[in-house]
């Protein structure tokens, strides 16, 4: 399945089976940023699976990814914005 323009995130950030993606929501106010974190794996058939469930060695690289989404939606934010 293909994805848009618009349906494609404004970032994302990966540090080893962690992954968060940043979207971007144009609103009447400008932008607003939500953010989904998620760890990848394989399952038992060696295909690609997604969960929120994150193990306690889990935590502190969730920090870490979470913090680059973070980092960048502040950069985003502090942009000058322009009215089309």
């Amino acid at each position: 399945m293909e994805t848009s323009d618009s349906n494609k995130p404004a970032a994302e950030f990966r540090i080893n089976g962690l992954k968060a993606v940043v979207w971007e929501n144009e609103t009447r106010n400008g932008s607003m940023f939500n953010t989904s974190l998620v760890r990848v794996y394989k399952d038992k058939d060696d295909e690609w699976q997604e969960t929120h469930s994150l193990g306690r060695d889990d935590l502190l690289t969730a920090r870490k990814v979470l913090d680059e989404a973070h980092s960048f939606i502040l950069g985003e934010e502090r942009k000058p914005r322009t009215d089309d």
